[in-house]
């Protein structure tokens, strides 16, 4: 495989599609089956944008393992390596994959797999300025977090100790990539798919 980028990496975050484990906001009008499926389908739907652009090699990290058949599915499908997340919160999970991807890419990017605002042409800046002399990238989201975070060496600062899934992480993450004096720049927001409202606007699309 001919990347654009071949010392970058890819990672998307991935749960394992169990009813009543996944999109659990989506419900009750959604039935759990139903709210798996929208998490199954939001992820193939990123996989495959990003496996067409071939800007990478992409990486799916697994929770709660690497076990589940969908998992394997979608190695089978695309032209991605399957790993498993650890760590006790996200923040954790989150700083180990970065780091063990690091060891052998320049750069990576980590994004999660329910954003489909999210384009090939924005993953492509990201990692064009990660190229270009910037430390840190994010791509903010509409309730305050974020939906992608790319880096060139880990930054545990960033993910440590954070409350997580609150309106205030993106400026959090912001005072702390100032305090640790790093070079960053945001992309263009995005939103992604947690509410019945967010899944309508995602049906329209």
């Amino acid at each position: 495989m001919i990347y654009r980028y071949s010392d970058a990496v890819i990672i998307v975050f991935c749960k394992a599609p169990i009813a009543g484990q996944v999109k659990t906001r989506l419900m009750p009008q959604l039935s759990a089956d139903q709210a798996a499926q929208v998490h199954r389908e939001l992820t193939i739907r990123v996989l495959s944008m990003l496996s067409a652009a071939k800007l990478c090699p992409i990486q799916l990290w697994c929770s709660p393992d690497t076990t589940d058949p969908f998992f394997t599915e979608c190695a089978e499908q695309y032209e991605l390596s399957l790993h498993q997340q650890l760590g006790d919160d996200l923040g954790e999970r989150m700083h180990n994959a970065i780091s063990v991807s690091l060891v052998q890419s320049n750069r990576v990017l980590l994004i999660g797999c329910d954003c489909p605002s999210l384009t090939v042409d924005d993953v492509n800046s990201a990692l064009y300025q990660l190229q270009h002399d910037r430390d840190v990238v994010f791509s903010p989201a509409e309730d305050g977090g974020y939906v992608m975070v790319g880096m060139k060496k880990a930054q545990a600062s960033l993910f440590m100790n954070m409350t997580w899934g609150h309106q205030n992480v993106l400026s959090t993450s912001y005072e702390r990539a100032e305090k640790a004096e790093l070079n960053l720049i945001e992309t263009r927001k995005h939103w992604d798919v947690d509410t019945f409202k967010d899944l309508q606007r995602y049906r329209e699309l």
